[in-house]
């Protein structure tokens, strides 16, 4: 079939940019999105102040073997550098501090002087509101998650500070998404988690993150899931959080009651005076409380507080006091200080907080409750200690967070879900489903229906109106010239030939007119020029324009690329 015999060429684009639509939006839902990245612990439990379930990072060219513990509240991987171990420091404290990485042994060690002033020394700008205070020495290099042959990703040129401090003991790798600055607000830094994102290795940008325990089914490791969550790590709720407005405390929560339980769950005492806001971050072990909470803590648990070491320390005698009263701690968790917004309630047995405390900290190894006396609302934190028995979600796409209590199931089986970005349309963490491919082509071929009936409708509004007044006007012109011809030869006699047609002619050439009984041609234009006219249907279509060109009629400032497209 040629062009000229399709009633409607101009809907030939449409129909492509519908199909294409279609394909492409099957072609996008089949493409497998990211799945999520979960990051094996080490297996083993340190630092000087728990011990806690770490996890290992490989640092530079070649990789450098670091174990370091989850900040939820940084950004940065942050492993212990040379100068982290002195002289005076134990011989093991390489060690005894996770690992070492040393940035003069990684080819591929880049250093930071993207400040002003070419330093590549920069604040931690962690826990300052805590007190504490600390410089890393910052630069670029290759950061993979996991030990060597676990399948962890591997990144390269990502920031990595080496830090001394013993603030922290062991190093850190941060969670948060936020962007580093270095020099200017203006020139920022991508984040660990936000180059997964961007390179599509992880599905959204949120992560998952328990602490394990050394009390719980002859230990629990902890759980780093990046992009999605393990379902058989936690017992789900209802209550989600949005994050806070100050980014740098999105994860409070109000705790609106805290109250001690005995051995079989009956409340013994109150020990939160009134409700309060706290941020959740596993950079530091601490629980920090108002001065009035804390003094409820002594009275329950019988321990008191050491100025020297800032720290409640616990002998053995009271340790096993409160092993044998096996009392818990209940935290009762909501969205605000009202009840009906939702609460959900998070429990920590004692052994939760069955401590050890090592050098330096202390002169001595010995155990300690983890509990601290606030100074401003500023501080109160709900450290690692809390999310030993708290399973923590964050999504920093939707900008909202869960915490649900710990599911203890030996041998579970892993059940890793992924959180999709909102902008997917594959499940979210709603549980919203993908568009199917038939749904997909129904609005697809409901589009292309509705530029259909919009085209029919202006062809029989605008465009056949117009030619079949251009029908019209051109037969009119036929008829006055076979008038004019007539009037010149009226003299000739007719011939009474039934084969042949009345009519005049001119120049020896016959002028034929319209027939009464057929349906109206175009004979010769103005200019002589023969022009065929076409019938598709009984219905009539003008040949070239005036001009004489041969290309497909233009109605109405029709787009010359229909003829460019599909040539005569």
């Amino acid at each position: 079939m040629s062009p000229r015999s399709i009633p409607f060429p101009w809907l030939f684009p449409s129909l492509q940019v519908a199909c294409a639509v279609a394909a492409n939006a099957i072609v996008a839902r089949d493409t497998p999105s990211p799945k999520p990245i979960v990051i094996p612990a080490s297996q083993n439990f340190e630092g000087n102040d728990g011990p806690w379930s770490s996890f290992t990072l490989q640092i530079g060219s070649p990789a450098q073997n670091v174990n370091v513990f989850i900040s939820t509240a940084g950004a940065q991987t942050l492993p212990v550098a040379p100068q982290g171990c002195i002289s005076s420091d134990p011989s093991n404290c390489a060690q005894l501090r996770g690992g070492l990485f040393d940035a003069n042994q990684s080819t591929t060690w880049v250093s930071n002087i993207l400040s002003p002033n070419k330093t590549d020394t920069f604040a931690l700008g962690l826990e300052t509101n805590l007190g504490y205070s600390a410089n890393g020495k910052f630069g670029f290099d290759t950061v993979a998650l996991g030990w060597q042959g676990s399948g962890g990703p591997s990144l390269e040129e990502q920031i990595v500070g080496g830090i001394a401090t013993k603030d922290f003991y062991l190093g850190l790798f941060g969670l948060n998404p936020r962007p580093s600055n270095f020099s200017t607000f203006s020139d920022r830094v991508p984040s660990y988690m936000s180059n997964l994102k961007n390179q599509s290795l992880i599905p959204s940008l949120s992560w998952a993150y328990t602490a394990g325990n050394q009390y719980r089914l002859n230990k629990m490791l902890g759980s780093l899931t990046l992009g999605g969550y393990d379902a058989s790590r936690f017992t789900p709720n209802n209550v989600t959080f949005a994050f806070n407005q100050q980014d740098i405390r999105d994860l409070t929560v109000n705790i609106n009651a805290i109250a001690m339980l005995s051995e079989d769950g009956n409340r013994l005492n109150d020990l939160l005076p009134s409700p309060i806001s706290a941020f959740v971050d596993s950079t530091i072990p601490y629980i920090y409380l108002p001065v009035e909470a804390c003094r409820n803590f002594e009275s329950a648990f019988g321990f008191i507080w050491n100025d020297t070491v800032q720290a409640y320390l616990v002998n053995d005698t009271l340790h096993d006091t409160l092993q044998s009263e096996n009392a818990s701690v209940r935290f009762t968790l909501g969205n605000s200080t009202s009840q009906a917004s939702g609460l959900v309630d998070i429990t920590l047995p004692y052994a939760a907080f069955d401590l050890i405390a090592e050098s330096p900290l202390v002169a001595n190894s010995t155990r300690y409750f983890p509990l601290v006396r606030a100074t401003n609302e500023s501080q109160y934190t709900l450290g690692r200690t809390f999310l030993q028995e708290a399973y923590l979600i964050a999504d920093y796409e939707r900008r909202n967070f869960s915490i649900s209590q710990c599911s203890w199931v030996e041998n579970a089986q892993q059940d890793i879900v992924a959180i999709s970005a909102p902008s997917d349309n594959g499940t979210t963490s709603s549980g919203s489903k993908r568009l199917s491919s038939g749904a997909i082509a129904g609005i697809a071929l409901g589009i292309f229906a509705t530029l259909i009936i919009s085209s029919v409708a202006a062809y029989f509004a605008i465009i056949r109106p117009r030619r079949n007044r251009r029908i019209k006007e051109d037969l009119d012109k036929s008829d006055n010239t076979s008038t004019t011809a007539e009037l010149d030869v009226k003299e000739r006699p007719l011939e009474l030939d039934s084969n042949r047609r009345l009519g005049p002619e001119i120049d020896g050439k016959p002028l034929h007119g319209p027939e009464l009984d057929s349906k109206p041609y175009l004979g010769e234009e103005l200019d002589g020029k023969p022009h065929q006219g076409q019938e598709l249907d009984g219905k009539t279509y003008l040949g070239a324009e005036i001009e004489g060109s041969n290309a497909w009629p233009q109605e109405l400032g029709a787009k010359a690329s229909i003829a460019t497209e599909l040539p005569a």
